[in-house]
């Protein structure tokens, strides 16, 4: 290896080992081999060999073929013992390499010839570092521990040879003074930690030396290949990079990405052990002072304790980042000050051992060896700030998924009274878990912040007072003085968002309104009176948005203009205060760059204020949520978990749930004496209750609140199998009474007992953990209740899983109970049958339907007991008797099941076991009812004539179409606009379009990956062309001027010192007395600042402005296009879709768009200025920027559709979250009743993870792209920089552009991120500009007519005369008529009744007149004038019509009845006489002017009816038509109607659509229709006397 033979002295630099001078003392062995530094080198170069020798064929053989062919699972992989620290010990071990080899390089840059010796040992360590770190992962993945012991041998030798080294090194007199001293010692350090991690692993692991090896299972989780979750299990560089990212987001462009995708959280972050660490922490709390209920500063403490360790470890990092944050300026100043040191002679290096050695002074002051520095430095600033973000956002989100299962426990536990009587409502409930949870997760990500802040401005400024003197303590505090007004800007911001928030949630209130009175709005001719009334609220909302606006442009403006004052100031101090000011391009650039550094934490120190407020506020509201009452039991949860260390066992999610239990009694801790003394005393105390009795309860008060008993005194008892009813006024109590029974409401004495037996068929079913705690044999354990509760409650699910309800499926069952209910008939009009989704609160249905999907709840489930609360309220005669015969009497008596009914149905009570009656909060009488009729005979009479009354109403409303058919219709007409009218052709267009998806499937991939410019597009030209030139024009010339600042900056120092070059060369003393005056340059200077700032302003305001103008466009044409599309937009668009462009589109316009597109285009602008400058500088970079800028694009491009779909999916997993938690609140009783609790927490806890896991794998994608982007930055700065030496060292570069490159150089990766977020958001929030669109699209209604409004005379219609002339109607071009060549005339004055089955087409008929179906043949004529030629709204303003479901706005009565303002009093008041409502009204405080709440809600249904009636009559038209009018009005009321229209309208056109034939057997002529032909019209008379005729069959149906 060491050759002896002396080369010829050339002039050329030959390659050897040990170099080749002539008095190559290299080579010199006299004092031993040892002796030789040459030959210690080439020593330390075995180890090295031996690892890569024995290494390679492994890696190649074992894992080179088999990567290949299997692709290793995840489910392999474990960590071996000190993992993280061996990852760690190589990345020093390789940044001390990479020191090594710098050293060599630089110290054999002094010499003649090339002496490889100083740094290809060092190399190869280099190699062999990186190839041992490769080699023990797939080692680790692969679990196959034998084959460390290469490495092991590695460690050992290369210790020893450094050890040699570094002790001959000593021997020779060479210290810490020499860096190579130093960086042996390092060395022989690390090696030896390693050696000893790596005998570690063998005693942990027990492979070699030990007889029996310890088996090592992978973690749980990775055993389940649901977890694709990966963060917690790979190694240390894959966690800080995110490299096993990698294959997740470039799959999203393949596929979409779902739930499926992104499979279960690993077990340490679900849900619930995070929850479970939360309880802990406050269990250990509370021990100490059991009284008190947890308080805010308890909450606080629980939370450090569960989370407070993560949350160190991310302060940590974001330390480390942020001292590693200040290399930049620092090796700016260093690089600039060597480059720009005129003589660049360095004293000879020292020679000791025959080789050289430098110190590591001069080794830093290598303008190379800094940059390579910087680069390292970058690289882990980045890594260290990432990772400090990741674990703090991690931890955020671990912290809301506990407390939302804390706030979802707690709900489990809560007294119903507080949400009854308006505690707690569920709205205050669902901001608990949407905001506040939220507010506290962010605090946790913001957190980390609030203690590096203080740490980087006070390093900050201490590095500018050692740069700049005294000045820089002036420029910090123009930051500092700034900083307050900031936050006054951010709370302003946030005040104003307040307001605009009030004003948009009145808007969308007024703009519900409208789209759910839609039709009848259209059929009056209203639409613009109301549309007004939205715009009127919409410019109040602007208003405050302008507010808004100019807050968000002055806080734009700020973050732009402070750095540019601040450096402003600091160097007209700096120049004016000392004579000789050292303004080289050195201090100023480094200086430049520190004032970059400072302004961030000031920026973010408003909205970490805020959000720390915003936290406190929310544990407060939390603590006051948590100390409110629970039912029986005040201290929290026992919810046990069988050993918590045993994973398998947290799945089945536990919890007790304590249901009304002795306050005395102490809590006990464990399950078992639960349950075991919960039986002994069922089985003591159940000998003092008769065996056929199921429920006793004694001497029972019970109370909602504090205040008096709501039941006082109760005794009764419940039998066995038998079918109790309740009966009694309204609001006496029986409600009440099931659920004290249940134990719902507070118990003030007496005892609750049921008898063991009842819940014989729980005990077998559900888990021990469902049962109930015994308190003292007065609550006896209660099995499960099916509770029907008298205001239905639905899931937002399908039919079917309303009905089954968590029970597993059974055909014949469930077949018996939607039979019992006559469910089928609903069912078969339903889209999608019973698999159809009934809405939030079964928002599709109608209240019939609701409420027998909720009694068909509770008969399908399997219990022995079954609490109906009034489940006949809200249908009709013969429902009710279908339910009581098949439902009640012969399903549940069938089972043996114990009913008990609550009803108002007297006619019922002979089918009764037993009776309880109540009055006034007591029990009046209880027993069978030939007990009743002998005890008490007045009760039984008056029971008697009330049955009768009954029964001849029974008589009366006969089997034809009743109430129920009525609703089917609705909800048929609902459904028929969206799906019922598929026609063949239809389904067979819908076929051909499924097959071509397939093929489209790659377009919308393609799709996906573009960005939507067209909608940009739309965006940008609502603004005009004026806005655009201003904004486009002020965004470059801003940009142009920043640039212009720093580049004159440049230029300055440079001639600074020039300056001082002369002067050391005339031998001035001070450099201005040679000539050279600040003055001049300082005044451009300042005028380019001052241009600067005003300019940022003028952009700030420009964008906002434009944001305003557009919001105002797009809401604007938006709300008139709705209001004037044809109905049939609104059949076939569900409402809520329509209303979501209104309120999330609308306010993602208002107030997000403008913000991201202000960012973008800053950060774009800033990217390409920067690459600009360095590209001008150093235009060899342009040759690096290639290959780098396609780097970029193929990130970004992965990056924003991962990014689009993990958002979209975070969004679409939080909505089920939500109404899980509305739903619970509103159904706590039945779920309670039931025993449902444990599988309604494991519903949430799904939910939870659900929501948590998109959040965790967007926090990762999002990581993922700035880490690669930092790095790209970093890679940016390390080209620039080596460029930018080079080209000043061999090419005279000014040392000010030198400057200028490195800065900017600096600040492009920030930038660079910037841009790519921003367009991610940019393009998510640009759907919402796409779907208004969409809408805008929409044709409207033919409004204008043939005539002029002047044309049509002013009475019109004056007789009332139509005349219907072969007329075909149909709903849309592309559906079938729906009417077919009708002809009929009409005379005036005239009654017409028109009558068919559901769907012939009489509702069509009726629209017809109004044009509001598409008429394509033939002609209506009324009074001699074609309709058709009218313009619309004449037209319809000339007629009435009363629909079949009744609506009313909010407001007051006078603006329901006559919102035109037209009518005076007198005729409000007679409209309201007629229509019997007269005295309804003059006892309202306010009479006319008294309030309709949204809907009508405070009128009862027939009320509500009554007042479309009296609109009508306020119109005074000559033509009338009634829809169905009367549907929803009992008997006695229908039959005042119908003579009152007969009176007041009696020289009047009445067309009357009749579901009950019998309301028009007194017309004038009837009309019978079927499938939309007319099949007979005549008088009833005649019609009647044809034995045959359709009519007559209809007449003898409905008696």
């Amino acid at each position: 290896m060491i050759s002896r033979n002396k080369p010829s002295p050339g002039p050329t630099m030959s390659l050897a080992f040990c170099g080749n001078e002539n008095n190559s003392a290299a080579y010199n062995v006299d004092g031993g081999v040892l002796n030789n530094g040459c030959f210690l080198d080439a020593l330390n170069v075995v180890p090295h060999v031996f690892l890569l020798f024995i290494t390679f064929p492994i890696l190649f053989i074992g894992w080179g073929s088999q990567s290949s062919k299997v692709h290793i699972h995840h489910s392999t992989w474990l960590h071996f013992p000190g993992h993280n620290l061996r990852w760690l010990l190589t990345f020093v071990l390789l940044f001390i390499l990479v020191c090594e080899i710098a050293e060599g390089i630089v110290s054999d840059g002094f010499s003649q010839s090339l002496h490889l010796h100083l740094y290809m040992p060092a190399g190869l360590a280099f190699m062999a570092g990186i190839t041992s770190i490769i080699y023990y992962h797939n080692i680790e993945t692969s679990n196959f521990p034998k084959l460390l012991l290469a490495l092991l041998i590695y460690w050992v030798l290369a210790f020893i040879m450094k050890t040699i080294k570094f002790a001959k090194y000593t021997e020779h007199g060479i210290g810490p003074r020499q860096l190579r001293y130093c960086i042996t010692g390092l060395l022989v350090l690390l090696y030896g930690l390693l050696l000893s991690v790596e005998i570690n692993v063998i005693l942990g692991r027990r492979y070699v030396c030990f007889a029996n090896p310890t088996e090592v299972k992978p973690p749980e989780d990775l055993q389940d290949l649901g977890v694709r979750f990966l963060q917690p299990f790979v190694n240390l560089l894959s966690k800080a990079t995110y490299w096993w990212m990698n294959t997740f987001i470039t799959s999203a462009h393949r596929r979409p990405i779902d739930l499926k995708v992104i499979g279960k959280l690993p077990i340490a972050m679900r849900a619930l052990t995070n929850y479970i660490k939360l309880r802990k922490a406050f269990e250990d709390q509370k021990r100490p002072q059991v009284t008190a209920p947890p308080g805010p500063a308890s909450i606080w403490q629980a939370l450090r304790r569960a989370f407070g360790r993560p949350l160190i470890l991310s302060i940590t990092f974001r330390f480390l980042a942020d001292l590693l944050g200040f290399a930049g300026p620092l090796c700016i100043s260093g690089i600039v000050h060597h480059v720009s040191k005129d003589n660049r002679t360095i004293q000879q290096p020292m020679t000791l051992l025959g080789i050289y050695f430098i110190s590591s002074k001069e080794f830093l002051e290598n303008a190379y060896v800094l940059a390579v520095l910087l680069f390292f430095a970058l690289l882990l600033q980045r890594t260290f700030l990432q990772a400090s973000y990741y674990v703090a956002i991690e931890t955020g989100i671990n912290l809301r998924g506990a407390i939302q299962t804390k706030i979802y426990n707690k709900i489990m536990r809560l007294c119903t009274s507080n949400i009854s009587m308006g505690e707690l409502t569920v709205g205050q409930i669902c901001n608990l878990v949407a905001i506040d949870t939220n507010q506290l997760m962010w605090f946790f990500f913001l957190c980390p912040n609030l203690w590096a802040m203080p740490v980087q401005i006070v390093v900050g400024v201490i590095l500018l007072y050692y740069l700049l003197g005294i000045s820089a303590l002036i420029g910090a505090t123009v930051i500092a003085v700034l900083a307050p007004v900031q936050y006054f800007v951010a709370t302003k911001l946030s005040q104003t968002q307040k307001s605009t928030l009030e004003y948009s949630s009145e808007r969308l209130k007024k703009t519900n309104e409208l789209l759910r009175g839609i039709k009848l709005l259209k059929l009056y001719a209203w639409e613009r009176i109301f549309c007004d009334s939205v715009e009127e609220t919409r410019g109040k909302e602007l208003t405050s948005l302008q507010a808004f606006a100019l807050y968000t442009s002055i806080s734009i403006f700020m973050n732009a203009a402070i750095p540019i004052a601040a450096v402003l100031t600091t160097f007209v101090v700096h120049v004016h205060i000392s004579e000789d000011a050292d303004l080289s391009p050195a201090v100023a650039f480094a200086s430049l760059s520190l004032f970059h550094i400072l302004v961030t934490p000031l920026f973010l120190l408003s909205s970490v204020v805020r959000s720390t407020v915003k936290a406190l506020v929310s544990v407060q509201k939390l603590s006051e949520f948590f100390s409110s009452d629970e039912i029986g039991e005040e201290q929290e949860p026992r919810a046990l978990l069988s050993s918590s260390s045993s994973n398998h066992n947290q799945n089945r999610y536990q919890a007790v749930p304590l249901k009304v239990v002795n306050r005395k009694r102490p809590p006990r801790d464990d399950w078992n004496n639960y349950s075991t003394q919960g039986d002994h005393e069922a089985d003591g105390a159940s000998l003092g209750v008769d065996q056929d009795t199921c429920i006793k309860i004694t001497s029972g008060y019970f109370t909602w609140t504090d205040g008096p008993p709501t039941l006082s005194n109760v005794d009764i008892k419940i039998p066995f199998g038998k079918l109790t009813m309740i009966v009694g006024q309204v609001g006496c109590g029986k409600s009440s009474l099931l659920l004290a029974a249940l134990g719902e409401m507070q118990r003030v004495s007496g005892n609750v007992i049921w008898n063991s037996l009842s819940s014989l068929e729980s005990d077998g079913s559900e888990s021990p953990t469902d049962r109930d705690a015994a308190g003292d044999g007065d609550f006896r354990k209660r099995g499960a209740v099916a509770y029907a509760s008298q205001k239905p409650w639905l899931l937002n699910a399908s039919v079917v899983e309303n009905i089954t309800f968590e029970m597993p499926m059974i055909k014949p069952r469930y077949k018996a109970v939607v039979d019992a209910c006559s469910l089928q008939p609903d069912i078969d009009i339903l889209p999608q049958g019973d698999q159809t989704e009934v809405g939030e609160r079964g928002i599709i249905l109608s209240g019939g339907q609701k409420q027998r999907i909720s009694v068909a709840r509770a008969l399908y489930q399997q219990t022995n007991l079954v609490f109906l609360d009034d489940p006949f309220s809200a249908l009709d005669i013969h429902l009710s008797d279908h339910l009581m015969q098949d439902g009640i009497l012969k399903l549940l008596r069938e089972e043996k099941r114990t009913v008990v009914l609550v009803t108002h149905k007297l006619q019922y009570l002979p089918h009764a076991d037993w009776i309880i009656a109540m009055k006034d909060g007591t029990i009046q009488t209880e027993g069978t009812l030939k007990d009743i009729q002998n005890c008490e005979p007045e009760l039984f009479e008056q029971w008697k004539t009330l049955m009768n009354r009954q029964d001849k109403e029974f008589e009366k409303q006969t089997v034809a179409a009743s109430m129920t058919d009525l609703e089917r219709k609705n909800l048929r007409r609902a459904m028929y606009s969206r799906e019922a009218v598929r026609t063949e052709e239809e389904e067979e267009e819908e076929e051909s379009v499924e097959s071509d998806d397939d093929d489209n499937l790659s377009q919308v991939m393609r799709q996906r990956a573009t960005i939507p410019w067209h909608s940009c597009g739309t965006y940008l030209s609502s603004a005009g062309l004026l806005l655009l030139t201003l904004l486009l024009l002020s965004q470059l010339l801003k940009h142009s001027l920043m640039v212009a600042i720093d580049y004159w900056l440049a230029h300055w120092t440079s001639h600074v010192i020039k300056a001082k070059i002369e002067a050391t060369a005339q031998n001035c003393t001070v450099v201005q007395a040679c000539g050279f005056s600040h003055s001049w340059y300082l005044s451009i200077f300042s005028v380019l600042c001052c241009l600067g700032i005003v300019l940022c302003l003028a952009t700030s305001v420009a964008v906002e402005w434009t944001g305003l103008k557009v919001a105002k466009e797009l809401h604007h044409n938006l709300l008139n296009k709705i209001i004037l599309a044809p109905m049939r937009l609104f059949e076939t668009t569900p409402l809520g879709s329509i209303l979501n462009r209104f309120s999330t589109d609308t306010n993602t316009i208002d107030q997000h768009i403008p913000t991201t597109l202000e960012c973008l285009t800053r950060s774009t602008l800033l990217c390409v200025s920067a690459l600009g400058v360095i590209s001008y500088v150093t235009p060899v970079f342009l040759i690096a920027l290639l290959p780098l800028t396609v780097t970029c694009y193929f990130i970004q491009k992965y990056f924003r559709v991962a990014s689009r779909d993990l958002q979209q999916l975070e969004d679409s997993t939080q909505l089920p979250l939500l109404s899980h938690f509305s739903e619970t609140v509103e159904g706590l009783t039945t779920i309670r009743a039931l025993r449902y609790e444990p599988r309604f927490r494991q519903r949430l806890l799904q939910f939870t993870d659900a929501n948590n896991i998109a959040s965790l794998f967007l926090t990762a994608a999002n990581r993922w792209l700035e880490v690669r982007m930092e790095y790209v930055g970093a890679c940016v700065v390390l080209v620039a920089a080596v460029a930018s030496i080079t080209n000043s060292l061999y090419y005279h570069l000014s040392t000010g552009l030198v400057g200028l490159g490195l800065t900017y150089a600096l600040m492009v990766s920030n930038y660079m991120n910037w841009m790519v977020r921003n367009l991610a958001d940019m393009e998510v929030q640009l759907g919402s500009v796409k779907r208004i669109n969409g809408l805008l699209k929409t044709e409207p209604e033919n409004y204008e007519g043939l005539l002029t409004v002047s044309q049509v005379p002013d009475g019109w219609p004056q007789h009332g005369e139509i005349k219907i002339q072969n007329l075909s109607v149909r709903y849309d071009a592309t559906l079938k008529p729906v009417l077919k060549n009708v002809n009929a005339h009409i005379s005036p004055g005239q009654k017409v009744g028109i009558c068919g089955r559901t769907g012939s087409g009489k509702s069509s008929f009726s629209l017809a007149f109004f044009r509001m179906v598409d008429m394509f043949e033939g002609r209506i004529v009324i009074d001699e004038i074609d309709i058709a030629k009218l313009p619309l709204q004449t037209l319809r303003s000339r007629l009435s019509i009363i629909l079949q479901d009744p609506i009313l706005f909010s407001g007051t009565i006078r603006f329901n009845l006559d919102p035109e303002m037209k009518a005076t009093d007198e005729m409000l008041w007679e409209a309201l006489d007629i229509a019997q409502l007269k005295p309804v009204v003059k006892s309202l405080p306010g009479g006319l002017d008294a309030t309709v709440t949204e809907g009508g809600e405070n009128f009862s249904q027939g009320q509500r009816q009554l007042f479309c009636l009296a609109r009508a009559f306020v119109r005074k038209s000559s033509i009338l038509i009634m829809d169905e009018a009367t549907a929803s009005i009992d008997m006695a009321t229908e039959s005042i109607l119908q003579k009152v229209v007969m009176t007041a309208f009696a020289d009047r056109t009445v067309v009357t659509i009749a579901h009950r034939v019998h309301t028009i057997l007194n017309a004038d002529l009837v009309i019978v229709m079927k499938r939309g032909l007319i099949l007979e019209h005549d008088r009833p008379e005649a019609l009647l006397d044809k034995e045959d005729s359709v009519f007559t069959s209809f007449v003898r149906a409905d008696k």
